[in-house]
């Protein structure tokens, strides 16, 4: 059952994304600003957390995971650091991520040698 779960949750909110971008003409630049807001939001209040529960990957995998793995980490350095904590919380939870997408990133340029849009 969790993987359905996984798959409605994930899928819901890459179709809402995708309706956005059709009805809405918002650009995909301000829908990944929505969608890190918006999961930021929904753990300051404690709405997300379950969904995360529920879904699994399906919750954190999408744009709105990346906000959750943001809060959390700035929840736990304020508890451990205290008001310092805000500045340095979310680039260490969200660390491994950021780190993944950057070499990844660099070795599939390295291989492909992308080349700018004409």
């Amino acid at each position: 059952m969790q993987y359905v779960w996984t798959f409605l949750i994930g899928g819901t909110l890459c179709a809402i994304a995708q309706l956005l971008i059709d009805k809405c003409k918002l650009t995909p630049a301000r829908i990944l600003v929505i969608y890190v807001s918006a999961g930021t939001f929904l753990t300051l209040f404690g709405w997300y957390e379950p969904l995360v529960k529920l879904a699994g990957a399906g919750a954190t995998i999408p744009l709105t995971g990346f906000g959750y793995t943001l809060a959390k980490g700035v929840a736990k350095a304020v508890a451990e650091k205290g008001i310092l904590g805000i500045f340095s919380g979310g680039l260490t939870g969200a660390a491994a991520g950021i780190t993944a997408a950057i070499v990844f990133g660099y070795i599939i340029a390295l291989l492909f040698k992308p080349k700018p849009k004409s």
